[in-house]
C-alpha cells in the first residue's frame, strides 16, 4: 500500500510504489524523487510534469542544482499538500571544507578568500555543533538565495555584484553530528526545520572556528518520513513512462 503525506491521504509513488502510467494523476498525487546534481528542482517539475502530461506540477521544497536527494513532487489536486510537505523537517548530509569561503556559501562560486583549518580538531567541531548549531538558532539566509528584496530575487542582486542587508531568521537544528572528520573537509548529518539554509552552517561553522567555511557537497536524505532510499530516479521515470512500456 502506498505510504500518505501527513493530513492528505495521496497515493505516493517511489521504487517500492511505482506509478502505473495510466492513473488519473489529475486527481492527487506526490512523487518522491532523488534528483541528480546539475539538475535544478524545476528541471525535475519539468520532467514529472512531462510523463504526467499535467500542467498542475509543483515541488515542496526547493534543492539547489548543486545538491542531490529528495525532492517530493506533488501533481494534481496533490499540489494543494506542498505547503504542508514544505513545513517538514528535512534531513541532510553535507560536506564542510574549511580553509576558504565563497560569496555564495558553496562551491559553486569561486574562493574569495582563504584560512588556516589545521588547528581545527574533532573536538572542536563538535564542541560548536553543541553550542551553536544546536536547537532554535539565529541564521542570516546567504545572498545568493531565492529571497526576494524589493521584489527581485537575493541571488539577481547578488549577481551584479550588490549586497543588501538580510534580517536573521530563526530556524531549528534538531540534530546535528559528525560523519567523517578528515581535513579540510567535515562531512555533517544535519536534522533542521524549513527554511534552515546548510550552506550558511558551513559559513558560520568556519568563522566560529576561527576559519572560513563553505558547503562542497549535499544531499537531502529525508523530508518528514520520506526517505531518499526510496525515490525514483529519473532513469527509473525514463523507464516507467517510455512509450515502449505504455
Amino acid at each position: 500500500m502506498a505510504r500518505v503525506i501527513p493530513l492528505r491521504s495521496l497515493p505516493v509513488f517511489s521504487i517500492i510504489n511505482p506509478p502505473d502510467p495510466e492513473f488519473d494523476f489529475s486527481k492527487g498525487a506526490a512523487f518522491l524523487i532523488d534528483k541528480p546534481k546539475g539538475w535544478s528542482s524545476f528541471e525535475v517539475v519539468k520532467k514529472v510534469r512531462k510523463c504526467v502530461d499535467l500542467r498542475k506540477v509543483g515541488h515542496a521544497g526547493t534543492l539547489d542544482p548543486m545538491a542531490t536527494g529528495l525532492v517530493i513532487v506533488c501533481c494534481g489536486k496533490g499540489t494543494k499538500t506542498i505547503s504542508e510537505i514544505q513545513d517538514t523537517t528535512k534531513a541532510y548530509k553535507g560536506k564542510i571544507t574549511f580553509g576558504g569561503a565563497t560569496s555564495s556559501y558553496d562551491a559553486e562560486t569561486d574562493i574569495i578568500e582563504a584560512s588556516s583549518y589545521n588547528h581545527i580538531t574533532k573536538e572542536d567541531v563538535l564542541d560548536a555543533l553543541d553550542r551553536h548549531f544546536t536547537g532554535d538558532i539565529e541564521q542570516i539566509p546567504p545572498m545568493y538565495s531565492a529571497l526576494k528584496k524589493d521584489g527581485e530575487p537575493l541571488y539577481k542582486k547578488a549577481r551584479k555584484g550588490e549586497e543588501v542587508e538580510r534580517d536573521p531568521r530563526t530556524v531549528t537544528i534538531i540534530a546535528a553530528r559528525i560523519i567523517s572528520f578528515n581535513l579540510p573537509n567535515v562531512s555533517l548529518y544535519i536534522k533542521c526545520s524549513k527554511g534552515t539554509y546548510i550552506r550558511s552552517i558551513a559559513h558560520d561553522l568556519g568563522k566560529q572556528l576561527n576559519s572560513l567555511g563553505y558547503l562542497s557537497a549535499l544531499r537531502r536524505t529525508a523530508i518528514g518520513d520520506f526517505n531518499v532510499d526510496d525515490a525514483l530516479t529519473i532513469e527509473d521515470l525514463d523507464l516507467i513512462f517510455s512509450p515502449s512500456n505504455n
